[in-house]
């Protein structure tokens, strides 16, 4: 009776551990919840934040976009191997051709501040997209405030 009764509740166990699926935070691979590989790019949008927004219709950067981009320069210093490009984008307004100067120069204005403070310049590129790559959708200040940034993105 004992060996039935520990059978069933070893049986009912084994089911329950099975159904469960992983845990809170975790994923299926059992590498457990925030398993992002230090010095790859899931690791530098986590530490360093990868996007600077700008006003309307400009490219200098103010003391938000400096902070964040010193979070950039102290993450490339602690992995010097890392490439990035930096991608300049626009809100919708203003003509294809305008929006890709303007972009172009948001990111060389990133590139700059980060050659500055010690990033070699053979480590970054730069490539505008003006407004083809909206962040968000939409015509409100907000999605439009959301589409003026420059994107450093960490090569894979």
């Amino acid at each position: 009776m004992k060996i039935r009764v520990l059978s069933v509740v070893a049986a009912s166990l084994l089911v329950a551990a099975c159904a469960s699926g992983p845990q809170e935070g975790g994923d299926a691979s059992g590498k457990g919840a925030g398993a992002i590989v230090p010095g790859s790019a899931e690791d530098f949008v986590a530490k360093a934040k990868d996007r600077v927004f700008f006003a309307f219709d400009r490219s200098d950067l103010d003391a938000a976009a400096v902070k964040t981009l010193m979070g950039q320069v102290a993450w490339l210093k602690t992995y010097p191997n890392a490439m990035v490009t930096i991608e300049g984008h626009t809100d919708p307004r203003g003509t294809a051709e305008y929006n890709i100067g303007l972009g172009e120069r948001r990111a060389n204005a990133v590139k700059q501040f980060l050659k500055a403070q010690g990033i070699a310049d053979a480590r970054m590129k730069v490539v505008s997209y003006g407004k083809e790559r909206p962040a968000v959708e939409g015509t409100t200040e907000y999605a439009y405030a959301q589409d003026r940034r420059a994107v450093t993105v960490v090569a894979k």
